[in-house]
């Protein structure tokens, strides 16, 4: 609900504080009063363009502000475009405040004093407040508004669950698909891979088999000074006439000497010596064995350094270690592994996918029946609404396209409509007389009461070349309309002003040369007046006048 309107300094305005009520809230006044102003606040706080000519004569600065309730219903729906804007709302007490601040050089939007773009302020505006008048904020008007009322009239909530639950499974499998096949290998990196494959595998390195060979490389390369060194050390530890092992012959047999005069402290010594003896056996033997490994013809020493290049090779393209190049093959494999399976996933993702597209069809073209049949209740009722606002010969119809199934099914409808027989039927967009439009939107919001949760509505215009019953029944039909929401009607017309349940006044005047326009809420002998005066003036308007409010009121 509207609950204040704050401006100050808006074109004829210097300044007005208006508070509004629920329900029926009906605006009058003299052509020219400045009705007009209250609407262009309202769509420039709900995000309309404004320029400097906007800012009343002499001031430097406009300031608009307005406080709007929140139902619960309403909570719920705008609480996350709230949050995503990081714009705070207190829910122990509801209340969305817009604001805007326009100045000749720039504007300035807030929503509960946080500074916003003027499209999040449009975004949230229309949840808010729905304008009908010529070229305003009229958001019936949109095609997807269109469909999501008829599917909230149809209650079609678990239909359009649904789908979108199946638009996500089918999303989230693309999106796999691609994952997958976006790291492919093609049939040119498949060949490449095959390639390294058969190039490392004809070599069949093994783990630190380099190394190794060159460890073996570079004592087979020093083979003469090796055998030298090797063939010097044997000799001195056991072949040569005062050998290291017959020097310790002579210390043992000493030893066995000193064992027979002090067995007991020379026995340790013995051992020692005979294992001293015994480790410079083992260790000429094991030159001597280590020379026989060390000895390769020119053919053997030719196949190493042959195995080494080979080796070298594969390092220089993969490495550049060995452990690299083996890397380099368990990758390549796996990467050949997942191009050879490649078929069999395309496969798989391709059957997934119908399944679940045949799925999104089926559903689809379940929930398109159940609109379709929806629409006709719709348009009947609208029609029979249409004809008590005096369209006694219009026509309106929905027109439903095929289009690629989504999440909300496959359908695209447009509300269209024709005032007069022989017209052609046109998208409600391209009617022309806002009070053809603002009629034609109050039938179809009084049949969409309970779909529509914008919780203002605000009509302009509605009254025009209608008088008698014609206008009686607008008034009746817009006071009903404001027992689920609230309805603020600028009128022409006593009839309508007549229903209202609370009645403000426009009215202008001239003060030090400044012309000055005010509004104000009517207690119930001034309403009398303005109703009298809207009739005529004079006795016998002001006696239609009392009869009109106490007969629309009822």
């Amino acid at each position: 609900m509207l609950n204040w309107l704050k401006i100050k300094n808006l074109a004829l305005i210097e300044k007005a504080d208006v508070e509004f009520t629920d329900g029926f809230n009906v605006i009058t006044g003299e052509t020219g009063a400045g009705k007009s102003i209250l609407l262009n606040t309202i769509s420039l706080l709900l995000g309309a363009r404004a320029d400097k000519g906007v800012i009343r004569s002499g001031a430097v600065r406009c300031e608009l502000a307005a406080g709007i309730a929140l139902s619960p219903h309403t909570i719920d729906i705008i609480e996350s475009v709230l949050q995503k804007s990081e714009i705070p709302l207190e829910k122990d007490f509801p209340e969305i405040q817009l604001r805007r601040v326009i100045t000749k050089s720039q504007n300035r939007n807030f929503i509960n004093d946080t500074p916003v773009t003027l499209q999040t302020l449009k975004n949230i505006g229309d949840y808010l407040i729905d304008v009908h008048a010529a070229n305003e904020h009229q958001s019936l008007l949109s095609r997807t508004k269109q469909l999501e009322l008829l599917d909230r009239y149809a209650g079609l909530n678990d239909e359009l669950i649904a789908c979108a639950a199946t638009c996500r499974e089918l999303a989230e499998l693309r999106k796999e698909r691609d994952r997958v096949f976006s790291d492919m290998p093609s049939a040119v990196e498949a060949e490449h891979l095959q390639m390294i494959v058969e190039e490392i595998d004809k070599i069949s390195p093994e783990p630190g088999e380099d190394d190794k060979l060159t460890a073996k490389h570079a004592v087979a390369a020093n083979s003469k000074t090796v055998m030298q060194l090797a063939s010097n050390s044997v000799m001195l530890l056991s072949q040569s006439e005062n050998s290291l092992i017959d020097q310790l012959g002579g210390v043992y047999r000493d030893l066995q000497e000193l064992n027979s005069i002090d067995t007991e402290n020379t026995n340790p010594m013995l051992e020692a010596c005979d294992q001293l003896v015994e480790n410079m056996r083992e260790l000429a033997f094991d030159i001597e064995n280590y020379t026989s490994s060390v000895e390769l013809d020119e053919q053997a020493f030719l196949e190493l350094e042959s195995r080494l290049s080979e080796l070298q090779t594969i390092k220089r393209r993969y490495g550049p270690s060995l452990e690299n190049v083996l890397l380099e093959l368990d990758r390549a494999n796996e990467r050949l592994q997942v191009h050879h399976e490649a078929a069999e996933l395309r496969e798989k993702f391709a059957d997934e996918e119908k399944v679940l597209i045949d799925k999104l069809k089926q559903q689809s073209k379940d929930l398109s029946a159940k609109r379709r049949k929806a629409g006709k209740i719709f348009t009947k009722l609208a029609m029979e609404k249409l004809r008590l606002l005096g369209f006694l010969q219009s026509e309106l119809d929905i027109s439903f396209s095929e289009i690629e199934p989504g999440e909300r099914g496959a359908d695209r409808i447009e509300i269209i409509f024709c005032a007069n027989p022989g017209e052609q039927l046109q998208p409600l967009r391209n009617i022309a007389s806002s009070g053809e439009i603002s009629r034609v939107m109050l039938a179809l919001k009084t049949v969409l009461a309970d779909a529509d949760a914008v919780p203002v509505l605000i009509f302009d215009e509605i009254d025009v070349n209608i008088g008698g019953e014609t206008a009686k029944q607008v008034g009746r039909e817009l006071r009903g309309l404001a027992s689920g929401r609230q309805v603020l009607c600028i009128s022409h017309l006593a009839q309508v002003a007549a229903c209202g349940q609370r009645h403000y006044t426009v009215s202008k005047k001239v003060e030090s040369g400044r012309t000055m326009s005010s509004i104000k809420l009517l207690n119930a002998s001034r309403r009398i007046n303005e109703i009298s005066r809207m009739l005529g003036g004079g006795k016998a308007a002001e006696n239609h006048a009392i009869e009109l409010i106490e007969t629309q009121s009822k």
